[in-house]
């Protein structure tokens, strides 16, 4: 036999070893139940305030209405077609408008990573529906430097071709959303963290409400049998409040305050990261139940968080939808924003008196229907109609009316 044939049957007898993974580790014992420590992937889908976070993001975004609008010389006017009620309330045969555009938020903000891409179907030159394409079936390839091809299932499209949708771009390649994930990741790990802490503390069996001091050196407390004899003797009652008669020789009792959710600062710090959610993704820290509801912030929030998004997706629909380079898609965000009524109504008459707004514009403004006489402009000065505000009688000259 040969030395070669020696060592293959050497190593034919010596066991496998397998390589372990150093980023998987098992506790047994039963100190495993005590142990908070968390490890793993945190999911920011799964965590409450971003997912809040982003629900009411997406929400107030497919809340508006969207119209299409075409320029023209006197300004922009709202059109109404086939192909406006078609985005704007059912953009495919199983979805409405605000599903569609909740989803297409949502995927961009979290599983998307920044991006969402939707599949536009036509049929005969008219469009038939608009497909949003689950992020799992999507990547993207760099072409050449400024170029690059959306891949579905491995099959190659042109960013023409596909409705392309992304928020914060990547500093590589600007074509492609980074999204948020890099900003949440450590924010959720705290969170899931201070639930973990939260959860053990709250069911830990290391929280006894009173402490029992009892000579040790006795032979009858030094065992858990006699530490058992003695709960049962003394201390365990029939009714709630009836008093306990100890022997004052062998224990005392003492009251001992326990340690408290405030004395680990654990709501601090929880509150601080909430804040920090509601920083990088720009709602108010009142959504996430930190602060109070401002009028101001939240207009503010519709200002800065709402309509960028929406401006997003109008670019988008309108550069790759429309052939009319007049026509646009514009997201109605009006009726996102913190108005009082009296407000609005205080608005509505100022311009109604000016002239710039028609009876039934201010009773639509405010929520009203229309009614039969107040189509016209009038402006103050007898409220007479604009177009007779020349022929009022104190400017006419010449004699030509009475005193």
């Amino acid at each position: 036999m040969s030395k070669v044939d020696i060592r293959r049957r050497r190593r034919a007898r010596e066991p496998t070893r397998q390589r372990s993974n150093p980023g998987v580790a098992f506790l047994f014992g039963d100190s495993a139940g005590d142990c908070i420590c968390i490890s793993g992937y945190t999911s920011l889908e799964k965590n409450p305030e971003i997912a809040t976070a982003i629900d009411r993001i997406a929400k107030m975004v497919a809340s508006m209405t969207i119209h299409l609008m075409e320029n023209r010389e006197n300004g922009d006017v709202r059109i109404q077609n086939e192909l406006s009620k078609k985005i704007d309330i059912y953009p495919n045969r199983n979805m409405t408008r605000s599903a569609f555009v909740h989803y297409v938020v949502k995927t961009m903000l979290l599983e998307g990573g920044g991006n969402a891409v939707v599949f536009p179907e036509t049929r005969n030159g008219y469009l038939a529906n608009l497909w949003p394409v689950p992020p799992g079936r999507v990547s993207f390839q760099p072409v050449g430097v400024m170029d690059y091809e959306i891949l579905i299932d491995g099959t190659a499209y042109s960013p023409s071709e596909l409705l392309h949708f992304t928020v914060n771009p990547e500093t590589n390649y600007p074509w492609k959303g980074a999204g948020y994930r890099v900003s949440l990741a450590d924010v959720a790990a705290n969170l899931k963290q201070a639930a973990a802490t939260e959860k053990a503390f709250m069911s830990s069996k290391w929280k006894p409400s009173i402490i029992v001091k009892v000579d040790g050196l006795t032979e009858e407390f030094s065992s858990p049998a006699g530490r058992q004899k003695l709960l049962n003797s003394y201390i365990n009652t029939n009714e709630a409040g009836q008093p306990w008669f100890i022997p004052a020789e062998q224990f005392s009792v003492e009251q001992v305050k326990p340690l408290s959710l405030s004395d680990l600062a654990l709501s601090d710090m929880v509150q601080m990261n909430k804040r920090t959610v509601a920083a990088i993704l720009g709602v108010p820290p009142f959504v996430l139940g930190v602060g109070e509801f401002t009028r101001d912030s939240w207009n503010n929030f519709i200002s800065t968080t709402i309509m960028p998004l929406a401006k997003a997706i109008e670019q988008e629909l309108s550069r790759k939808l429309l052939l009319n380079p007049n026509w646009y898609f514009r997201f109605n965000s009006r009726s996102l924003y913190a108005y009082d009524l009296k407000d609005l109504a205080e608005i509505g008459d100022n311009q109604y008196i000016r002239g710039l707004m028609s009876g039934n514009e201010v009773r639509d403004w405010i929520g009203l229907p229309p009614k039969e006489g107040l189509d016209e402009l009038i402006m103050l000065e007898n409220f007479i109609p604009a177009s007779m505000i020349g022929e009022q009688k104190k400017l006419l000259q010449n004699g030509g009316g009475e005193e």
